[in-house]
């Protein structure tokens, strides 16, 4: 994978990315399979820096990408979640973010709720953002601007597509549905939820997450406690070109490749109908 380290390399816009979307959406199906491949009951568990597992899986899929986007665009810096440790930011112009295998708690644990998630960041901003669970034989994939589509992937490939866009925000007196963590819940995030009376909890696991709120599928998803950028890139980029918003708490929108002091989201909230969120 290209060495990540302070960039002003070439800037892409939109007509560029939507070139890239076919390829990135391959090495994106490559690396679910090289996820599969890997025997769950037999595979290497150990923790990274900070406590997170890391697993044989998430370095076969992190290998393909990186051999991956080294062939498709070598002149654009592309920065892993499992290679993070030389990153020095600020990062200018565009460059590539990834989480190789988003949820591996779920994925060690046997469920399905795990993800790639890849985004091209431009100024900043997440772009385009593809999200690919391959125990659910879904993808989601947007271009800001663009729109955004879900996409059936079977032992062939891609298969049926759909068009998807955000819903609009529940009328007074109905429910909200919030997208939850199975696996980061906290007490913020729960009295958040509380002040929405009668919302429906939905938990879910990863990505996934932004994948059922760009689909209409829930009308929230807040996470008031710390996570990095490579979780919430992709999915900010489909949330945002289905029809949503994805803000900090203040409703100002996130950016990415600019803190001094590393990758941390220190909270976010993605909101499917974005007249609601709370800049507005």
């Amino acid at each position: 994978m290209n060495e990540a380290k302070p960039s002003s390399g070439r800037t892409i816009g939109v007509d560029a990315a939507a070139s890239l979307i076919g390829p990135l959406t391959d090495l994106v199906l490559q690396a679910g399979r090289a996820i599969l491949a890997v025997n769950r009951r037999a595979m290497r568990v150990t923790d990274m820096s900070d406590g997170s597992p890391v697993t044989e899986a998430d370095l076969a899929a992190d290998r393909v990408i990186g051999n991956g986007l080294a062939q498709l665009a070598p002149d654009i810096l592309a920065l892993s979640e499992e290679r993070a440790g030389p990153a020095a930011p600020p990062y200018r112009g565009s460059f590539f973010l990834i989480d190789p295998l988003d949820g591996t708690k779920e994925f060690v644990a046997g469920r399905g709720e795990f993800t790639v998630n890849l985004a091209l960041v431009t100024d900043a901003m997440p772009l385009l953002g593809i999200i690919y669970a391959p125990d659910l034989g879904l993808l989601w994939r947007g271009l800001v601007g663009c729109g955004a589509e879900r996409i059936a992937v079977g032992d062939a490939g891609l298969s049926a597509s759909t068009p998807i866009h955000t819903r609009p925000a529940p009328k007074p007196g109905e429910a909200w549905v919030a997208a939850v963590s199975r696996s980061h819940a906290n007490a913020r995030t729960e009295d958040f939820i509380q002040s929405r009376p009668g919302a429906i909890r939905l938990p879910l696991g990863s990505a996934v997450k932004f994948g059922r709120l760009a689909e209409g599928a829930a009308d929230i998803y807040p996470r008031l406690s710390p996570t990095s950028e490579w979780d919430v890139a992709a999915g900010q980029a489909v949330v945002t070109a289905a029809g949503g918003k994805v803000t900090d708490e203040t409703g100002h929108p996130l950016r990415f490749g600019e803190r001094p002091d590393g990758f941390i989201v220190p909270s976010f909230i993605a909101w499917g109908d974005a007249s609601t969120s709370v800049a507005n």
